[in-house]
């Protein structure tokens, strides 16, 4: 309990719940109305669309913003850390402008062998752009544990997604394009005001001393393991929802999409107040050396997750119904026999990604990816048979399955328990941190 008496500690926490409680009711709030205003079937049009949005997102940019995240703690000065934005900067960007160029390109040849609109895929690049820049500089804030202009961030982005989109469709059509352009707008506006605030300061981009540290070649080296993973994590989230659009219809996807998403998020948010509060406190212990402190606060950290996991689904099992007429709109309610299944299985993955972070603290992303990798097979063998003989809620029943395996598996890896075993012996407690990792 001491280490939640740090002042820091708790404010990280505060500002993580603010980002995290008002970027989930906007989410929310917006997804009511959306359900109300478009159909299933238009819905589903923009989750698809959205869905390889997030693929672009997690497979080109977010593992050199991880590799970002993991050595912030160890730069000596503010030199050293403006060196380490501009190579993530860089890669992140180079890797970005790949991804729109696979997703224009294969948005076109399917335009035109289909006879459908290709050019929603060019608003889908256009918007794949401003999310990679707004998570670039939220998730660097967080590194730095800047939490109040992360969260500050976020919570703006989040607020006007949902607000510009209801507006154009409100005014303009119902039409998939009007949300999408409303989601562009949106990060256009935040990510401007946003990174003039946490700009680099004039000063610090001269006269830069000779750097004592190759930034790219650590950051590479942290990140390549991780782009196979991040394709996999998204293929064990978004997945399903392409088998669903190719074995039943967009109608299914809207109505899968929406529950999951309300489902997930409450989850997801919940564990990332936890990730926010308690991941960059203890890659700073580990990055320290202080083995010791940054296993008691790993095992609190699962604690947290532990319960959180099993007072949700709690909760859903008696509200479910409440919570589908609250947040969804009555063309939907027919998919809430989905929520208890993809409840348990978003508290299986918040519990596998916090069992796995030793892994990631001492930077063997290759065995974290072992892990990632079991879980993704589990889906590929899961989602379509649970489909095929179950429909919607085969998909559903799925998420359990595959986030459970990927869950032992890395519990198995990282072997976070012989911590507790060696926790009343200091000489070799250190030891058993890194023998855990």
């Amino acid at each position: 309990m001491g280490l939640l008496k740090e002042r820091r500690l708790f404010g990280d926490a505060f500002w993580a719940l603010f980002g995290q409680l008002a970027s989930a009711l906007a989410l929310l709030a917006g997804t009511r109305i959306l359900t109300e205003l478009v159909a299933p079937e238009t819905y589903g049009q923009v989750a698809l669309l959205n869905g390889f949005v997030a693929l672009g997102v997690s497979l080109f940019s977010y593992p050199f913003i991880c590799a970002g995240m993991r050595i912030l703690p160890e730069c000596q000065n503010r030199q050293e850390r403006a060196d380490l934005h501009g190579v993530v900067s860089d890669l992140t960007g180079n890797s970005t402008m790949v991804a729109i160029v696979f997703l224009v390109s294969g948005g076109a040849v399917y335009g035109y062998l289909t006879h459908n609109d290709s050019w929603l895929y060019a608003l889908a690049g256009i918007l794949l752009t401003v999310t990679v820049r707004r998570e670039l500089g939220i998730q660097l804030l967080i590194g730095e544990r800047r939490q109040r202009g992360a969260s500050l961030w976020q919570t703006t982005d989040s607020i006007l997604r949902p607000v510009l989109s209801i507006s154009l469709v409100w005014y303009l059509g119902r039409q998939a394009e009007w949300i999408l352009l409303g989601y562009i707008l949106a990060s256009l506006v935040s990510n401007t005001v946003w990174s003039l605030i946490h700009r680099v300061k004039a000063e610090d981009k001269q006269r830069r001393p000779v750097r004592s540290r190759n930034f790219r070649r650590d950051v590479l080296a942290y990140a390549l393991p991780l782009i196979p993973m991040e394709l996999i994590f998204w293929l064990n989230g978004l997945g399903d929802r392409y088998v669903i659009g190719y074995m039943m219809t967009a109608a299914d996807v809207g109505l899968y999409a929406a529950t999951y998403l309300i489902i997930n998020e409450a989850f997801n948010r919940s564990a990332m107040v936890l990730l926010r509060t308690f991941q960059p406190a203890y890659f700073q212990k580990c990055s320290q050396n202080r083995m010791k402190e940054g296993c008691k606060l790993l095992w609190l950290w699962i604690g947290c997750v532990t319960a959180m996991g099993i007072i949700g689904v709690s909760l859903l099992l008696l509200t479910k119904d409440w919570v589908a007429t609250l947040l969804l709109a009555k063309s939907y309610h027919s998919a809430v026999a989905l929520m208890p299944a993809i409840a348990v299985g978003s508290a299986l993955h918040a519990l596998g990604t916090v069992v796995g972070q030793p892994l990631l603290a001492n930077k063997k992303t290759r065995l974290f990816l072992l892990g990632r990798v079991c879980g993704a097979v589990a889906a590929v063998i899961s989602i379509p048979l649970m489909v095929k003989h179950y429909g919607l809620m085969g998909a559903a029943m799925a998420n359990p399955i595959y986030y459970g395996v990927e869950t032992l598996v890395l519990a198995l890896l990282a072997k976070p328990w012989r911590v507790i075993s060696l926790q009343h012996n200091d000489d070799i407690e250190a030891a058993g941190c890194n023998a855990a990792a």
